[in-house]
């Protein structure tokens, strides 16, 4: 019996101990509450001691905490739908107040949320679809984050940066962009296209103009030296005749024979033609027939 009690006062003993200490992490701090009101608030981390059941001890979170909603729509100033997507960054600097108003960091994100989402509603409402995409987004943001700081500092809470991580337009305003885009583009397209051909048909045109100048030119040309050729030949082969009237002669009449008797050919002529004389004897003509052939031909 004696045994009993004592082993019962040393587990009374040891959970009395156990209920006297607790541990505040190195990125938390604690709330000591004697029957529900605050006696205590810990900011540094460490081991400390505490009434065994009479103190409770609260842990929140010291570090950088975060919050990352899904994307809300928003309506802008030219009655544009957009889809944004914000992140933001906060830290409890008085926990006694945070833990007054939030209880807990769940609480405080939603709340938190809201209160951004309220500040970029109003934001966003006062500008155009064109401005926030292009140049007015930094601005939005720095004019939203100094005011939901406000707010936040209501709660215990230090709001540090607030940020738009993405901006997009809904589903079905999106396929409606694309197709418009798309068409936009294929109007491009086609009137290049249509400029590209224009230029190619007169450049063809340009081309086949100078082809058939150069073509005539060098046909003239040619011609001009073709008949300056068969002059300059003519008188050569005049002087190489006229030193020998009766060697031309000949000439002549054989290429009248190569003419006109060819293979199967029949001519009919008078016996005294003077066209069979060199048929009927190979001696030459006398100077006075060579010149009546000549000038008969």
């Amino acid at each position: 019996m004696k045994k009993l009690i004592v082993v019962g006062i040393l587990a009374v003993v040891v959970l009395a101990a156990f209920q006297s200490v607790y541990i505040v992490g190195e990125g938390q701090q604690g709330l000591a509450f004697q029957f529900g009101d605050p006696v205590r608030v810990v900011r540094d981390p460490g081991l400390y001691f505490k009434a065994p059941f009479i103190h409770d001890i609260v842990l929140l979170e010291k570090r950088v905490l975060g919050t990352e909603p899904q994307s809300a729509e928003y309506l802008t100033l030219d009655k544009k739908r957009l889809l944004v997507d914000h992140v933001s960054r906060w830290q409890i600097t008085d926990p006694l107040l945070f833990y007054r108003t939030m209880r807990n960091e769940t609480g405080a994100m939603a709340r938190l949320d809201q209160i951004i989402a309220g500040r970029l509603r109003e934001e966003i409402a006062s500008h155009n679809f064109i401005d926030i995409v292009r140049e007015k987004r930094e601005a939005i943001v720095a004019t939203v984050t100094v005011g939901a700081q406000e707010a936040a500092g209501s709660f215990g809470i230090s709001l540090l940066d607030v940020r738009i991580r993405r901006i997009d337009l809904p589903t079905e305003v999106q396929e409606s962009v694309f197709a418009r885009m798309q068409a936009e583009r294929d109007r491009i397209a086609k009137r290049y296209r249509a400029e590209g051909e224009e230029q190619a048909l007169e450049i063809r045109a340009a081309a086949e103009k100078e082809r058939e100048i150069i073509l005539a030119t060098a046909y003239a040309q040619s011609q001009v030296l073709r008949g300056e050729g068969d002059a300059q030949a003519a008188l050569v082969t005049a002087n190489a005749f006229g030193q020998d009237l009766e060697f031309y002669g000949l000439v002549r009449r054989l290429q009248v024979y190569e003419t006109i008797l060819g293979e199967g050919s029949t001519i009919i002529l008078p016996p005294d033609s003077d066209l069979l004389r060199y048929l009927e004897s190979p001696v030459l003509v006398p100077p006075a027939d060579v010149e009546a052939v000549t000038a008969g031909d």
